[in-house]
């Protein structure tokens, strides 16, 4: 008996739409790995770009005098403490338990400086790294949460990353992550507010599709939602915001607008036939969600000077304690509100001469930005809150061609980006007279960044467009790129402090008002 081969059978090539299929699974396996590396190397860049040297200089730069010595007092007391004269030398030597017993006169809520404390703990109170550690940290995810944000308006990986990448590499966002003030976790809480904002668009629409569905005839009014976890957590973080600065509440109120605006649109389109009263009716449903989380947010960050007694005017309404209705509220948040009529007359009533000081007309041209720091023995060690002048003035003019843009196809994604500047720029506009700073832009960049990306996703051309007029489209942003990467790698050294020739120095002077 002998063995016999098997005949052979002809193994046909693959066809057209095999090889369809396999490109279209490599396709798709690149995008996969695209969409996880493109995240990741971006927010390792802005986190290089923060903690580089991040405790150079060792010195309480600018505003830290206060920051940084009331989160450490508020970190051990429960509240900010006043420091004896001459504490800011005593406490970068290292003497950082030298504050007093009594309350020390802050006019702006504890979250941010809980936050700051924490990264005191964790790495030492005389660590000029340690005290910055916190602001860094909250910069680098909230370049990451630029990137989502971009993610989430355009679908496209490629522009998220343009917008992610700009807001790495812009000075101001480097600087305000680098310098322990309030407003880099203010913009941080800002932006997550938007982020859940698309969330609850996407949950009530499609909630209030299934709902519309299932009805015959005329609609006249809709269904109020009551299930909208998005909205609720935007109002978490808005109160966040809120428990860093104030400025958190026009945030509130732009949200609140917003909301009742774009669920009176889509009404309007499911084909609710009352659809503006409809919407003022959801809108009450949608302030009793938003809301009074972002009080009780408010009020948590204070939990420290409401359970002691040492915190400044924490006994006010002892001795003047209310009568009347109001006679029921206990004595803590008696006082505590007390404290806060003070803090609103501070506020209002800011009006000291300072040099860096610059009103909200001024922002858009970048007139006068804030040195932070500025040292000369031999070199020159500055740090300067400037924005890349390019990304910036690109950014304004995006701004305005946004606005147009609304206007001509109403697109919910503009709207979302112009509130985010509105709510972060006009309030400030209100009060020409008050001591305010282009620093404080800071939480107006993320929301200009994202009108630039839009801005250059339009001069790239849509795939739709004519070959050679998506060429020229790109190439033209390609290039613009490069020039902004090359500008933040020149700016860099002067944002950092790192030591530089003077000459140097003084080729970034390009406006008098910049020195």
């Amino acid at each position: 008996m002998t063995d016999t081969a098997p005949p052979l059978v002809p193994i046909e090539p693959p066809s057209h739409y095999d090889r369809w299929a396999a490109r279209l699974h490599a396709s798709l396996r690149l995008q996969h790995r695209l969409n996880i590396f493109a995240p990741l190397a971006i927010t390792l860049l802005a986190g290089f770009l923060r903690f580089f040297r991040l405790g150079q200089p060792h010195s309480l730069v600018f505003d830290e005098t206060y920051y940084v010595k009331d989160a450490w007092s508020q970190w051990i007391l429960g509240y900010p403490a006043n420091w004896p004269d001459g504490a800011d030398d005593l406490f970068t030597s290292g003497s950082t338990d030298i504050f007093l017993s009594t309350g020390s006169y802050v006019v702006h809520p504890p979250l941010g400086k809980w936050l700051i404390g924490a990264g005191m703990c964790l790495f030492g109170p005389d660590s000029s790294f340690g005290w910055r550690f916190s602001v860094a940290l909250f910069g680098t995810v909230t370049v990451l949460l630029v990137y989502l944000v971009a993610r989430a308006l355009t679908r496209s990986t490629v522009f998220a990353s343009i917008a992610g990448s700009l807001m790495a590499i812009d000075g101001l966002a480097i600087v305000m992550s680098r310098t322990t003030l309030l407003d880099m976790f203010l913009t941080f809480f800002i932006l997550l507010t938007f982020w859940f904002l698309i969330f609850d668009r996407r949950w009530h629409l499609e909630r209030l599709a299934i709902n519309m569905a299932n009805r015959e005839g005329p609609v006249f009014w809709g269904p109020m939602l009551w299930n909208r976890p998005w909205l609720i957590a935007a109002g978490a973080a808005a109160g966040a915001a809120t428990a860093v600065k104030w400025s958190g509440l026009y945030v509130i109120a732009g949200v609140g607008i917003y909301v009742v605006v774009s669920d009176a649109l889509a009404r309007r389109r499911a084909g609710v036939e009352f659809w503006p009263l409809d919407a003022v009716r959801q809108g009450v449903a949608s302030f009793l969600l938003l809301v009074p989380v972002s009080v009780i947010v408010y009020l948590s960050s204070w939990t420290g000077w409401l359970v002691t007694s040492g915190g400044y005017d924490r006994s006010s309404a002892v001795d003047n304690p209310a009568t009347g209705f109001w006679a029921w509220v206990p004595e803590s948040f008696q006082s505590l509100w007390n404290y806060h009529e003070s803090m609103y007359a501070f506020h209002v009533g800011l009006s000291t001469a300072h040099s860096y000081a610059s009103p909200a007309w001024q922002w858009p041209l970048l007139v006068r930005p804030t040195s932070m720091y500025w040292d000369q023995d031999g070199s020159v060690q500055a740090v300067s809150s400037i924005p890349n002048p390019l990304i910036w003035w690109a950014s304004i003019a995006a701004a305005l061609f946004l606005i147009y843009r609304f206007v001509v196809t109403r697109d919910w994604r503009f709207a979302l980006v112009l509130t985010g500047i509105a709510v972060t720029y006009v309030p400030w506009l209100l009060y020409p007279e008050r001591t305010i700073f282009q620093f404080y832009t800071i939480a107006m960049l993320p929301f200009l960044v994202l009108a630039l990306t839009f801005a250059l996703r339009e001069i790239a051309g849509s795939r739709h467009a004519p070959v050679h007029r998506r060429k020229s489209g790109q190439r033209s942003v390609i290039i613009f790129l490069i020039v902004v990467i090359a500008l933040s790698a020149f700016w860099y050294p002067v944002w950092t402090a790192l030591p530089v020739p003077y000459d140097f120095w003084r080729l970034h002077n390009w406006l008098p008002t910049w020195i």
